[in-house]
């Protein structure tokens, strides 16, 4: 009767173990998503404010794409290591790369769409 009790309390013991592992790895990737979320936000703010820069108005696509791609350099790298980091927690075993280029796309996406906000809302010219 011992040894089944004995059983039954390590049967508990591993049970809650697993569950706290698995409870603190959900806890890590929704600190690790809450930080991509961040990052995200915090780059397109900033692409936002070189945007809306007086002196990018009379810039043409290829000029103010070059001028995006080399602003907010802190910003953007916080965003691709905190998404680099979610990905990782979320999906452990793909490949490290794998998710490197998905961050590295993820980044260049963001680019695109406000070059692309850009040359929509851009005035015509004289």
């Amino acid at each position: 009767m011992r040894m089944l009790m004995v059983g039954a309390a390590l049967v508990m013991m591993t049970s809650a173990a697993m569950i706290s592992s698995v409870m603190a790895d959900d806890d890590d990737a929704k600190g690790a998503q809450k930080l991509a979320t961040q990052g995200r936000d915090d780059y397109w703010h900033c692409l936002a404010r070189e945007y809306s820069r007086v002196g990018n108005q009379g810039l043409s696509e290829q000029d103010f794409g070059r001028s995006v791609a080399g602003a907010c350099p802190s910003e953007r790298q916080y965003y691709r290591v905190a998404l680099l980091d979610y990905l990782t927690a979320q999906y452990p075993d793909i490949d490290a790369g794998a998710h490197l280029a998905t961050a590295n796309r993820a980044v260049e996406a963001a680019q695109k769409d406000i070059v692309t906000a850009f040359v929509k809302h851009k005035p015509p010219q004289k």
